[in-house]
């Protein structure tokens, strides 16, 4: 099992800034410290080259992301202040699940401890993601013929509009977005299917609609290769998630998934996608889980 991790390019944010920048840093230590991943399964995360990223994001934002020049509205869209070291941070988060979808493909899974930047669009950034991970990895893969068609599990309880609109009309890629449907993003894209959840959402009816629904996307989709954006932000204790699933229920969120895809032969890179509880110890809880699920299918 190869996971990847770039959680040495820590931006540094303001003071108070929600996004929990400090938790990749925290996840693998907790993994590595309760022998869940050993260190010759973490490597470092590659940083992407601009040839790849170009494959899914336009000239002029690459020019103005790499060169600094973003506008005050742009940056405020994307949510994080500008740096040489976000630079390098988006370009090994797209790395790592660049690397990690190759790894799938040999292994039959591989992981990012960072990435699942699905709101980011060809000509933007929004919602704390600069690129789009998954569309690249996706793009560079399908130009090199190692996959054909390519399915998106995105389990993220905020919708991924940047992949849904970067893969509209494509029938060479299903984007599957179970989401809450009131979240952020308050203007959804249109994914091959959307499930849009009430808030409070709970365990039982969420499993329910992911049992009815999942075996008719991997049908569907007929994919080479499967992207999991699993972020654990619809647990209960999220402070932007709305939903109340329990840790027990997102395990079997994730056991589901995976299995699934498990027992078609189907390769899974795992994306992480967000958890924003406040202490941060649910989500990273939450996150250790779906790593405990995926190494007793995998490894």
């Amino acid at each position: 099992m190869r996971v990847f991790h770039s959680d040495r390019y820590a931006v540094p944010l303001p003071e108070g800034h929600r996004f929990p920048m400090e938790k990749y840093r925290l996840l693998r230590e907790a993994l590595l410290a309760r022998g869940i991943l050993s260190p010759a399964c973490l490597l470092e995360a590659p940083r992407v080259d601009r040839t790849d990223l170009e494959r899914v994001h336009t000239a002029r934002y690459l020019d103005a992301f790499f060169g600094g020049t973003l506008t005050d509205a742009e940056l405020r869209r994307l949510g994080f202040p500008w740096s040489p070291l976000l630079v390098d941070n988006a370009r090994a988060s797209v790395g790592g699940t660049l690397a990690a979808a190759r790894a799938a493909l040999e292994d039959g899974f591989g992981a990012n401890l960072a990435g699942g930047t699905h709101h980011a669009f060809p000509d933007h950034g929004e919602g704390f993601c600069v690129f789009n991970d998954i569309a690249v990895a996706i793009r560079v893969l399908q130009a090199e013929g190692a996959i054909q068609r390519a399915v998106v599990v995105d389990l993220d309880v905020h919708q991924g509009n940047g992949t849904a609109a970067t893969f509209a009309g494509d029938a060479s890629v299903f984007t599957f977005s179970m989401h809450g449907e009131h979240n952020f993003p308050f203007r959804k894209q249109p994914s091959h299917l959307d499930l849009g959840l009430e808030d409070g959402t709970g365990d039982a009816e969420y499993l329910a609609l992911l049992e009815t629904h999942l075996p008719h996307v991997l049908e569907s989709a007929r994919a080479d290769l499967l992207f999991f954006q699993a972020g654990v932000d619809p647990l209960e204790e999220d402070t932007l998630g709305r939903l109340s699933l329990t840790h027990a229920g997102l395990r079997e969120r994730d056991l589901r998934v995976l299995n699934a895809a498990r027992e078609r032969g189907l390769p899974v890179v795992l994306t992480l996608g967000g958890g924003y509880a406040k202490p941060l110890t649910p989500s990273l809880e939450a996150h250790v889980g779906t790593y405990v699920a995926a190494c007793s299918l995998f490894r």
